[in-house]
């Protein structure tokens, strides 16, 4: 049990403080992820930013997913909808066209506080406050992928032991401090689950850029030509 996002994000900050990274970055799926990414990139430390997945609610159970898209289109159903999927052809299309359009509403947000960063040939670690379904993070990492990172890493508090069996394939590594097989839902295992809204996730972003600037990749190469982190910023 954890007592909230922070304490569970200090706790899996201790699984990854002494890994070799290359200028790591952590992208936390909004909302509550990006509290725990917000820890973790100040533990580590590593540049902060948000990677945008929302679901696709079942036409029977809005709690349910159908699967999942990111903010650069990437699809990803689950197996176990498929029969949904066929039945409900023009719902689907419809979902996903309004988790599209709320997508775009967050980058518009998210990215006027702070652009998205280059994640090829860093450490990338995608997190979230807790895996249920999987195919929201499938989706963060189908998309992440694509930018061509060095290495990528599922680092969360909490997750279904099945959905983490399913998302190996999708990246290099996962660290997660709890997968019991009674898992139900994310917030069982947390006294405060507070909703966090989008005026907490612009606040973390800020704090992010005002207290680290964006790396400059072109430079901050050691001398054997590899990727070094960012210096903090000093006033």
């Amino acid at each position: 049990m954890f007592r909230d996002r922070d304490d569970a994000a200090f706790r899996l900050a201790e699984q990854l403080r002494e890994r070799p990274l290359i200028d790591p970055v952590v992208l936390g799926i909004p909302r509550g992820g990006v509290v725990v990414a917000a820890v973790l990139a100040k533990a580590l430390p590593a540049e902060l930013d948000v990677v945008l997945a929302r679901k696709l609610r079942s036409p029977n159970n809005p709690e349910a997913a159908l699967g999942a898209v990111a903010e650069d289109g990437t699809l990803v159903m689950n197996p176990e909808a498929e029969r949904l999927v066929a039945e409900y052809p023009q719902y689907v299309a419809r979902e996903r066209q309004r988790q599209l359009a709320e997508l775009e509403r967050r980058k518009q947000l998210f990215r006027s506080v702070r652009p998205a960063v280059s994640l090829t040939g860093r450490s990338v670690i995608i997190t979230d406050d807790g895996i249920a379904t999987g195919s929201t993070m499938a989706a963060a990492l189908r998309a992440a992928r694509a930018q061509r990172p060095r290495e990528l890493i599922v680092a969360v508090p909490v997750a279904s032991p099945d959905r983490l069996t399913e998302l190996q394939p999708l990246c290099d590594d996962i660290v997660c401090l709890e997968a019991p097989e009674d898992f139900w839902a994310v917030g069982q295992f947390y006294e405060d689950f507070s909703p966090v809204e989008d005026r907490d996730v612009v606040e973390l972003l800020q704090q992010a850029t005002a207290s680290r600037p964006p790396c400059t990749h072109a430079t901050g190469l050691d001398p054997e030509g590899r990727r070094t982190s960012c210096a903090p910023h000093s006033a």
